[in-house]
């Protein structure tokens, strides 16, 4: 973000008759995906009486209310005073994020557009497991489908364009990489991101107490395990293909 786009954040915009926008930045960086965790975090804690939900974006916070409860300005205004109360672009990431361990098959029949992203990448398909199976990401936002992540950042070399054509379906759990970015697909799914890697990770299990496995602000790391070592950790924890989480500071 430049200096002139930073000037213009953080910007408190209506959306619709219900709803209020707060964005941090015109695009995602890391600084506005912590400010937004940060912030939505701050607004759910304070439990205002009229707001029914809150969901952070890449960059923004969106909060739903009941106008009949609270009225658009009231709502603005403490929401503008909570903005002045410290710079959010510098804001610690909320308590309570895991660190989570994914057990990977890169390339194989299983994800087979491994060899194309390496290939735009300049690497060798080697090279691309270590780099992608090196990074530790960030649960940017979970959208798209109930429970479906976008992780980031990856490095530079990863900034690859979303392909021309759709990819009619990729399965559950399918590793998809576009944009500097990871989505892990909850459900099976067409899609216009490269499928690099598969794991068994169930994300979604519809009427849980917590149907959703991630919180925004957890962290992955896609592990590289044989296919021998994948389908056998399938079959010994179906839900979560061998995936394991730690807790981790803010």
């Amino acid at each position: 973000m430049d200096s002139q786009d930073a000037a213009a954040y953080p910007l408190v915009r209506r959306a619709g008759l219900s709803g209020t926008l707060v964005s941090f930045g015109g695009s995602l960086s890391e600084a506005s995906n912590r400010a937004a965790l940060a912030f939505r975090t701050a607004v759910e804690a304070r439990a205002m009486e009229g707001v029914v939900e809150t969901m952070a974006s890449l960059a923004s916070v969106f909060v739903r209310f009941d106008p009949s409860a609270l009225p658009h300005g009231k709502l603005e205004g403490a929401l503008r005073d909570l903005l002045a109360a410290q710079d959010w672009l510098q804001a610690p990431l909320p308590a309570g994020r895991r660190f989570w361990r994914v057990p990977t098959v890169y390339g194989t029949d299983l994800a087979p557009q491994l060899a194309e992203a390496a290939d735009a990448a300049g690497m060798s398909e080697a090279q691309a497991i270590d780099s992608l199976s090196a990074a530790r990401v960030r649960v940017l936002t979970i959208g798209f489908a109930p429970g479906q992540p976008y992780l980031g950042s990856l490095g530079p070399e990863w900034d690859l364009p979303r392909q021309t054509e759709l990819t009619p379906k990729v399965p559950r759990g399918a590793l998809v990489q576009a944009i500097r970015q990871f989505v892990l697909f909850t459900n099976p799914a067409p899609t216009g991101w490269r499928h690099v890697g598969q794991t068994g990770f169930n994300l979604f299990q519809a009427g849980a107490g917590q149907p959703f496995a991630l919180r925004p602000g957890d962290e992955m790391q896609f592990e590289p395990v044989s296919m021998p070592e994948f389908l056998k950790l399938c079959e010994d924890d179906p839900l979560r293909g061998g995936a394991a989480a730690e807790e981790i500071g803010a």
